[in-house]
C-alpha cells in the first residue's frame, strides 16, 4: 500500500548493496518488503545520506501472541473531524468504529478511522487507519506511535497483527505530514512486535 502523505504502510522486497553486506532482509514478508521499499530511492521515505547507509529496519521477533481476533463495533453516525497532523495540514478522519479484543489476558479498544480523502482514491476506497501508542513507545518503538494498516471487513471481527505495525514517516524524515496518535488509542501494555525506533549511524 501506498499513500503519498504518509498514512499508508509501504511494502518492499529484497536488495544487495553493490557487491558489500547485505542489509538483512526480515524474516517475513512484510518484512523483507518493507526493508526492499526503503532501500529503493523511488520509494524510500528516508533521507538520502541514510538510505545510502542503509541495511534494514530493525523488527521486534515475529510473535503469534499479538495476532488477535478483534470485535468491531460500527459507528456509522461519526462525523468526519480534523486530526492534527506533524505540519500545519488536517487530515480528515473518522471513527469507523471500536475494535474490542484481549491480548495477554487484557481487554482493550481502540478506534479505527476512515479517512475521508483516501476513500476516493482508487484501490483504497475500503481502507481503514490504526494508529497506537504503547509502552515501548519513546524507548524500543518510535516516541511517536505506530501505524497499522486495515480494510473493512465483511463482517464484525478483523484480525489486528501488530507484527505489521510500522512507523510514521515522519521516524524517518522530517519533510512529511503524519497524523498524530490520539489519545485514546493509547495501550497500557507493551507491543513488542512490528518495527522499532529507527537508529539512524
Amino acid at each position: 500500500m501506498k499513500y503519498v502523505l504518509m498514512i499508508l504502510v509501504l511494502v518492499f522486497g529484497t536488495v544487495g548493496c553493490q557487491g558489500k553486506k547485505q542489509y538483512h532482509l526480515g524474516e517475513t514478508e512484510f518484512q523483507r518488503e518493507l526493508n526492499a521499499e526503503y532501500k529503493d530511492a523511488t520509494t524510500s521515505p528516508l533521507k538520502d545520506k541514510d538510505r545510502k547507509t542503509f541495511e534494514g529496519l530493525e523488527f521486534f521477533k515475529n510473535d503469534s501472541t499479538y495476532v488477535v481476533k478483534a470485535t468491531l463495533e460500527l459507528k456509522p453516525d461519526s462525523k468526519f473531524v480534523p486530526m492534527k497532523t506533524t505540519t500545519s495540514r488536517i487530515s480528515e478522519k473518522r471513527v469507523y468504529g471500536i475494535l474490542h479484543f484481549h491480548l495477554k489476558g487484557q481487554s482493550f479498544k481502540l478506534n479505527i478511522y476512515q479517512d475521508k480523502e483516501l476513500m476516493t482514491k482508487e484501490g483504497y476506497e475500503d481502507y481503514l487507519f490504526l494508529p497506537f501508542f504503547d509502552e515501548t513507545s519513546g524507548e524500543d518503538s518510535y516516541g511517536g506511535g505506530r501505524y497499522i494498516d486495515a480494510r473493512i471487513p465483511s463482517g464484525n471481527t478483523m484480525i489486528i497483527d501488530f507484527n505489521k505495525a510500522y512507523n510514521p514517516y515522519c521516524a524517518y524524515n522530517d519533510t512529511y505530514s503524519c497524523p498524530i496518535v490520539p489519545r485514546e488509542n493509547y495501550m497500557k501494555t507493551r507491543i513488542e512486535a512490528g518495527v522499532k525506533a529507527f537508529k539512524k549511524h
